[in-house]
C-alpha cells in the first residue's frame, strides 16, 4: 500500500519537518513493515514537453527507435540555445502534438539516475522522455507517459512546454510503501495507515469516516440478498448499501488533486466514475463499484453462481463460474459481477452512461478469497475484502462517492438510499488485563493496558471480577475494523506494539543439561547418514498427491493405501490428499531430476505419511486459559491420524558408469534389496529377504524384507513398467520403501554381544536343486534351521539353469562357515552338520543335493 505524505498530513498531524523515513520509521514502531521509499529524489529540469516530429528509425537488431524533437520551452534555451530538444525514445504509444514529460541533462531520476546528453543509436540525444516507472509513479513500462491521457484532455490544454512536471505530477512529495500482512486489511487504506501513524507518535488523528451520511427520504434502489450455498454457514454478503446519481457527465475530468494523488498510490486514472471510487477505496478501505444504472433489470441482488453459468469480466474473459461464486446480479437475474472481485462489461460504466448506480458492500472474506484464487482474479478490491473490510464503512464510502460525483461530474442524488443486509457484530472478550505482563515478560501497568486498548479504537467496559491469575478481567468490544481480534492473546500483541516491539529485550534461552538423542532420533539418523553412504541424495518433497496417483501408481481397488486423508484447505487443488507413502511423492523428484539432465541419480526421503481413515473424528478445540484435561487431549490425539515415519529410495540410470574398467551396470532390483539390507546390518537386525506381489513394483522383481519374526519392514525392487511409463520415470527405474518406526521397535532393546571364538573356521560347500518358484531365502533359512548354533554363516554364491538340472529347476550353491566357541571342529563333525543342513532343507523345501 502506498501512502503518500503529503495525503497523510490531511488525516494526521504529521510534523511539518517529518520525512518518508521518519513516517516509515514511526510505522515500522507499531508492526508496519515498510517495503520502500519513493519521490522526493527527483531534481530538475523535469518539464512538460510537446512533440514535435517523430522518425522511425528501424536498427539492425531488429528494434525501431523513434528519433524525436520536442519543445520544452525556455529550458532549450539553457541546453541548446533555444532549440528544439533532439532526443532518442524506444516507446511507440505517442504521436507529433502530444505533450510529455520530458527530463533533460543535469536531472536526475529515481534512485540516483543522473541524465546527461549522450550518443546513442547515432545521434545525440539531450534528455530522456519519461515513463510512469522511469518517475516511480508505477510499474508500467509499456510506453510512455502522455499527459492528456494522464491528466484529462482538460487538463493537459492548459499546460504549455517548459513547465515543472515535478509539481505538476507531485514528485516532490515522498511515498511510504507499507507491506500488509493478511491481519492487517485496515491498513490497505489512507484511513488505517494514518491511525496506525497516529498511534505511533501520539498525535491527532482525522477520521474521513466521520463523515455525515444521507439518511434517505422514500424508497431507495431495490436490492436482494439471498446466498442459498453459504460458504462454511456464513452468507456471502450481510451489507448492501446501493445509491442512484442521476445525469453524470462521465466525460468530465477528474480533478487534477485526484489524479495525482492516484497515481501517487500506483493506480491509472481512467474516467471520472472509476477514479472516485478508487479514490473512495484508497482513502476508507471500502472497495466500491459503479454500474450504469440503464443496463439493470430493475434491481439488484446476490446470489451463488449456478453450474456451467459464464460472466464476461472487465478484462475481456469469458469465465466459467463455480457454484460456490458469489455473484451480484440484477433484476432478471442476469450476473453483473463476481462480488468483491470485478464486474462485468455488459453494466459497465461507459461514455454513454448518464445514471451512476454506486455499490458498497460487505462480504464474506472467505468467499472472496476462494473466487479469486479460482479465476486467478488478484485485483485492488479482493485483496481488501479478502483480508477483512470495515463494514461499518459501506455507507459513508457511497455517500462520498456520490458527493464527488455530483461536484465533479453535475449530477444530482437520489432522494432515496438503500442500505439491507444483516451485520455480523464482533463478539466481546474477556480480558485479564495482567496477561500482557505474563505473556510478554515486561510489565504492563493496568492503565497503559486499558489506554492501549482503547487507542486501538476498543471500547472498554471495566469490571472487577477475578481473572485465572487474580488480575481484574475487563470486557473488551473490537473494532468494526479489526476482524483480526479475537480473543486475549491477539489483544496482548496490540499491548505489546503499540508500546513497541523493540522494547522487548532478546534474550537466549539456556538450554539445560539433556540426555542426548532418543532412542528413535539416533535410529532416523543412522538410517539418512547409511543411506548417504551407499551414494544416494538426501530430498525433501511435499507431501500432498493428487487423486489420480493411487491408479497411475496400479494400486487395486481395496488397497489401503487409496484411503488417503484430504486437506481443507489445501496449497493447490491439484495435490488436494496427503500421501500415504514416501514414495507417492519420492518418484516425482526422480523424474524431475530425470528430466533435468542427471541421467544416473540414486534419491532418498526420510519423511511421515498419513494412513487413511473410513471415519473422521472432529477435534475438540480447547480454551487457552487452563490446560486441557486428560480427556480433551486424548480426544484430540484420537482424532489425529496415524502418521508412521518411513524412508523411500528411488534410483535410474547407472549404478556403475563405463569406463576403462569396463561396461557400465544399470540400476537393477538388487540395488533396491542391498539398500534395504545395509540398513538392517547397520542397525544390527537380521533382515529376510522373500519375493512379492506388490504395487507400484513389478510382480516377479519384487521382494518383501521383514524381521526374524515376521513383522513386515517393506519392500524393494523394480518399478512395473506401465507405473514407469504412466509417471514418466527412465525404463527399469527401481525403489524400496521402509518402515522406519519398526526399525525403531526392533532395535529399542539393548542386545547382548556374544563373545568371540578364537579357534578356526570351517568351510563346506553344498548345491541344492529346488524347483524354480522356491525362494533362496527360504532355502537358506531351511538350512540355519538344520545347522545348529555352530554355523556361522551361509552365503549364496552360484545359481545354475540348465540341462544338467532339469527344466523348471534351478541349482543353488551355499558356502557354509561353521565355527564352535571352545574347541576346533573335526571334518567328521563339520560332515555331520552339512548333513543335517541339507536333510532339513531337503524336507522344508524339497531341495536335493547335487
Amino acid at each position: 500500500m502506498h501512502a503518500p505524505v503529503s495525503w497523510l498530513r490531511e488525516l494526521a498531524d504529521v510534523p511539518a519537518d517529518a520525512t518518508g523515513a521518519d513516517v516509515a520509521a514511526a510505522l515500522v514502531r507499531v508492526g508496519l513493515e515498510e517495503e520502500g521509499l519513493s519521490g522526493g529524489d527527483i531534481s530538475g529540469p523535469l518539464v512538460v514537453g510537446r512533440v514535435l516530429t517523430v522518425e522511425p528509425e528501424p536498427q539492425k537488431n531488429g528494434k525501431t527507435i523513434n528519433w524525436c524533437t520536442v519543445d520544452v520551452g525556455d529550458h532549450g534555451q539553457r541546453v541548446t540555445e533555444g532549440k528544439a530538444q533532439e532526443i532518442v525514445c524506444g516507446a511507440h504509444n505517442f504521436t507529433v502534438g502530444d505533450l510529455v514529460v520530458c527530463v533533460l541533462p543535469g536531472g536526475v531520476l529515481p534512485g540516483g539516475f543522473e541524465i546527461s546528453a549522450r550518443k546513442t543509436y547515432g545521434h545525440i540525444s539531450n534528455g530522456m522522455i519519461c515513463s510512469a516507472r522511469e518517475l516511480g509513479l508505477g510499474d508500467d513500462h509499456d510506453g510512455i507517459i502522455v499527459l492528456s491521457e494522464l491528466l484529462g484532455e482538460d487538463a493537459a490544454a492548459a499546460l504549455a512546454p517548459g513547465d515543472d512536471a515535478i509539481a505538476l505530477l507531485g514528485l516532490a512529495d515522498e511515498v511510504v510503501e507499507v507491506n500488509v500482512t493478511p491481519d492487517r486489511g485496515y491498513c490497505f487504506s489512507l484511513r488505517g495507515i494514518a491511525r496506525e501513524y497516529a498511534l505511533s507518535t501520539g498525535v491527532a488523528f482525522r477520521d474521513p469516516a466521520d463523515l455525515a451520511v444521507a439518511q434517505g427520504q422514500g424508497a431507495g434502489y431495490p436490492v436482494h440478498l439471498t446466498d442459498d450455498a453459504p460458504v462454511r454457514g456464513v452468507v456471502g454478503c450481510d451489507r448492501y448499501v446501493a445509491r442512484v446519481v442521476r445525469g453524470v457527465d462521465v466525460g468530465a475530468s477528474t480533478p487534477q488533486w485526484m489524479r495525482r494523488r492516484l497515481t501517487q498510490v500506483g493506480m491509472r486514472p481512467i474516467s471520472l466514475a472509476v477514479d472516485v471510487t478508487n479514490y473512495v477505496m484508497m482513502l476508507l478501505g471500502q472497495p466500491l463499484h459503479a454500474f450504469d444504472l440503464q443496463t439493470l433489470s430493475g434491481s439488484v441482488g446476490t446470489r451463488r453462481a449456478r453450474v456451467g453459468e459464464k460472466l464476461t469480466t472487465l478484462d475481456d474473459v469469458a469465465r466459467v463460474l463455480d457454484p460456490e461464486d458469489l455473484l451480484i446480479v440484477d433484476g432478471s437475474d442476469t450476473p453483473l459481477a463476481i462480488a468483491g472481485v470485478m464486474g462485468g462489461e455488459a453494466s459497465e460504466v461507459t461514455s454513454n452512461t448518464t445514471d451512476v448506480l454506486i455499490e458498497a458492500a460487505h462480504f464474506d472474506p472467505i468467499s472472496i478469497a476462494r473466487s479469486s484464487r479460482r479465476h486467478r482474479l488478484v485485483t485492488e478490491a479482493s485483496k481488501r475484502f479478502e483480508r477483512g473490510v470495515d463494514p461499518a464503512v459501506a455507507a459513508v464510502g457511497a455517500q462520498l462517492a456520490v458527493d464527488l460525483l455530483v461536484q465533479h461530474g453535475g449530477g444530482t442524488a437520489d432522494s432515496g438510499v438503500t442500505d439491507v443486509g444483516e451485520l455480523r457484530t464482533s463478539a466481546s472478550i474477556a480480558f485479564d488485563t495482567t496477561l500482557p505482563t505474563r505473556y510478554v515478560g515486561l510489565d504492563y501497568p493496568r492503565e497503559e493496558v486499558l489506554s492501549t486498548l482503547r487507542a486501538i479504537g476498543c471500547v472498554v467496559e471495566e469490571g472487577a471480577t477475578d481473572g485465572a491469575a487474580g488480575g481484574e478481567v475487563v470486557t473488551v468490544l473490537p473494532p468494526s475494523w479489526r476482524p483480526d481480534l479475537a480473543d486475549g492473546p491477539d489483544l496482548v500483541e496490540e499491548v505489546a506494539r503499540v508500546r513497541g516491539y523493540d522494547q522487548i529485550p532478546s534474550v537466549l534461552p539456556q538450554p539445560k543439561n539433556g540426555h542426548g538423542l532418543s532412542h528413535g532420533q539416533r535410529v532416523r539418523r543412522v538410517v539418512a547418514t547409511t543411506l548417504a553412504q551407499q551414494g544416494l541424495v538426501e530430498v525433501l518433497t511435499y507431501p500432498f498427491v493428487s487423486r489420480d496417483l493411487f491408479d497411475r501408481l496400479g494400486y487395486d481397488a481395496q488397497d489401503p493405501r487409496r484411503r488417503a486423508e484430504a486437506l481443507v484447505n489445501p496449497l493447490s487443488e491439484e495435490a488436494p490428499l496427503m500421501r500415504t507413502s514416501v514414495l507417492d511423492t519420492l518418484q516425482d523428484a526422480l523424474r524431475r531430476n530425470v528430466a533435468r539432465g542427471h541421467r544416473d541419480i540414486a534419491l532418498y526421503e526420510v519423511g511421515l505419511v498419513t494412513e487413511g481413515r473410513e471415519t473422521a473424528t472432529e477435534a475438540p478445540v480447547p480454551g487457552i486459559e487452563v490446560r486441557p484435561d486428560d480427556t480433551t487431549l486424548a480426544r484430540i490425539r484420537d482424532a489425529v491420524p496415524v502418521q508412521p515415519r518411513h524412508v523411500a529410495m528411488a534410483a535410474a540410470g547407472d549404478a556403475e558408469p563405463a569406463g576403462p574398467w569396463g561396461p557400465a551396470r544399470p540400476f537393477d532390483a538388487s540395488d533396491a534389496v542391498a539398500w534395504v539390507l545395509t540398513l538392517g546390518t547397520a542397525l544390527g537386525l537380521d533382515l529376510e529377504v522373500a519375493s512379492a506381489d506388490r504395487a507400484p513394483w513389478h510382480p516377479g522383481r519384487c521382494a518383501s524384507i521383514s524381521l526374524s519374526d515376521g513383522t513386515l519392514v517393506g519392500h524393494a525392487g523394480e518399478l512395473h513398467p506401465k507405473v514407469t511409463a504412466t509417471l514418466d520415470l527412465p525404463a527399469r527405474s527401481v525403489a524400496a520403501e521402509v518402515d522406519v518406526d519398526v526399525l525403531i521397535a526392533a532395535t529399542g532393546k539393548p542386545h547382548q554381544a556374544s563373545e568371540l571364538s578364537t579357534y578356526p573356521a570351517a568351510h563346506t560347500d553344498v548345491a541344492l536343486v529346488v524347483d524354480e518358484p522356491v525362494p533362496a531365502g527360504r532355502v537358506e533359512a531351511a538350512l540355519r534351521a538344520g545347522a545348529g548354533e555352530s554355523l556361522e554363516s551361509v552365503h549364496l554364491f552360484d545359481v545354475y539353469r540348465g540341462e544338467q538340472v532339469g527344466a523348471g529347476r534351478k541349482s543353488l550353491a551355499y558356502r557354509l562357515t561353521f565355527r564352535a566357541a571352545d574347541r576346533t571342529l573335526t571334518t567328521d563333525e563339520v560332515s555331520a552338520l552339512r548333513d543335517a543342513a541339507v536333510a532339513a532343507a531337503a524336507s522344508g523345501t524339497g531341495a536335493v543335493q547335487r
